[in-house]
């Protein structure tokens, strides 16, 4: 269930594309008073529905050229432990349990293909993964978004003020 309204979504908008706007300007951007904006982002905040902001790294710009998804198929019984061995390899930047033959996408990141090809041998070795596949990504021609999803099913929420909602 949503439990955001236009207004967050608007909010959050402007945050994603540059998060390092202040409060005071927030306001201005949004027409809305700076207590709003800074009592919006705390609700949003302690609901755990944003959790910080990170800055976006172009990882080829500081020599780690190589990209990666690797699907992995378990032992059952193994998740967690695998989880938490994978958790440990700075390599490893995402990974999601899923359905299907394999068990977790993994994504990786490392500065070689000589490198990943360790990185391979490291995964496939840890007690508990039975097969694996991986996958070299070439380019990213979408890089992670939420912003249009939000505005979708937000189409037809509230906007949380008085104001009549733009056309």
């Amino acid at each position: 269930m949503l439990n955001i309204d236009r207004l967050d979504i608007e909010l959050l908008g402007v945050l994603s594309r540059n998060a390092r706007v202040g409060i005071v300007e927030l306001a201005a951007t949004l027409g809305i008073a700076r207590n709003t904006v800074q009592a919006r982002l705390s609700r949003m905040h302690d609901q755990r529905l944003l959790s910080g902001f990170r800055p976006e790294l172009d990882l080829t710009e500081i020599g780690i050229a190589v990209q990666a998804f690797m699907a992995l198929e378990l032992q059952q019984g193994h998740l967690h432990s695998v989880v938490s061995t994978l958790t440990s390899m700075p390599e490893v930047l995402e990974i999601h349990a899923t359905t299907g033959r394999e068990d977790l996408l993994v994504r990786v990141a490392t500065a070689t293909q000589a490198d990943l090809q360790d990185l391979i041998q490291n995964v496939v070795s840890v007690r508990g993964v039975s097969h694996s596949n991986t996958t070299l990504a070439l380019t990213t021609p979408l890089q992670y978004r939420i912003q249009p999803l939000l505005e979708h099913l937000g189409q037809e929420r509230g906007w949380g003020r008085s104001t009549p909602t733009p056309r």
